[in-house]
């Protein structure tokens, strides 16, 4: 069978069904905008136009906060059984992969305009996620969801990417990361598959941190690949 074929076949019904999901996130949004024009349209100008402003932004919250929830929810329940190992990159593994991922490249549209908060804390504890107390998350790239565990008073910073995946020498690689409490992965840094980072560790501002590297507890790593810096509060 010819999967390069499939694979590229599949993104037509996936990109409809993704425009069908932020339709249906619209929903609420739409109403709520209709009741307020309709609502506005019997008063003078200036309040006509300032009740059709506030109803744009009120209605793209609501969009953007029914579209987490949708994907969240469909994400949790429609995900495929995927293990940790290696597999061929032309398999049925790898479509599974990559519709354990549509939900999630649908929801990218609104989260980096609400990190950190805790709707964002939900949307990826729905999507599989287990997430501590106290968690921050700066990112909409916490990917693989169902393959991170964030710890206690994690903080993940800003446009860092935490993977459950990579792709190498024909394969997929899944294995799961797993951060401990009152850690942090700096802004802009990469998390690969397989990485395990100690209580209050810290992973520098863009630092890349290997497939399966062990950080130990209280301890800094910068730099790409990263390293070990030096112990924290030192």
């Amino acid at each position: 069978m010819n999967f390069s074929l499939v694979q590229h076949l599949l993104t037509i019904p996936v990109a409809i069904f993704s425009a069908i999901v932020w339709g249906i996130a619209a929903v609420p949004s739409y109403l709520l905008f209709t009741e307020i024009s309709e609502w506005s349209k019997a008063q003078d100008f200036w309040i006509e136009a300032f009740g059709i402003c506030v109803g744009l932004g009120i209605g793209y919250l609501l969009w953007g906060l029914t579209l987490l929830l949708i994907c969240g929810v469909l994400g949790g329940l429609l995900r495929p059984p995927l293990k940790e190992g290696r597999y061929p990159l032309n398999s049925w593994v790898t479509i599974a992969w990559a519709w354990s991922l549509v939900f999630h490249k649908v929801a990218q549209m609104f989260i980096k305009n609400i990190v950190p908060s805790l709707q964002v804390n939900i949307y990826y504890k729905l999507m599989g996620a287990k997430i501590g107390k106290g968690v921050q998350i700066l990112t909409d790239s916490l990917n693989d969801a169902h393959m991170v565990t964030l710890g206690d008073g994690v903080v993940v910073g800003g446009n860092a990417t935490i993977n459950g995946h990579l792709v190498e020498r024909g394969e997929i690689v899944l294995a799961p990361v797993h951060v401990g409490n009152n850690a942090v992965v700096g802004g802009g840094s990469t998390v690969q598959p397989g990485c395990t980072i100690g209580v209050g560790a810290v992973v520098a501002s863009r630092a890349v941190v290997p497939k399966w590297t062990n950080i130990p507890d209280g301890e800094a790593w910068g730099g790409i690949p990263a390293r070990f810096i030096k112990k924290v509060g030192e």
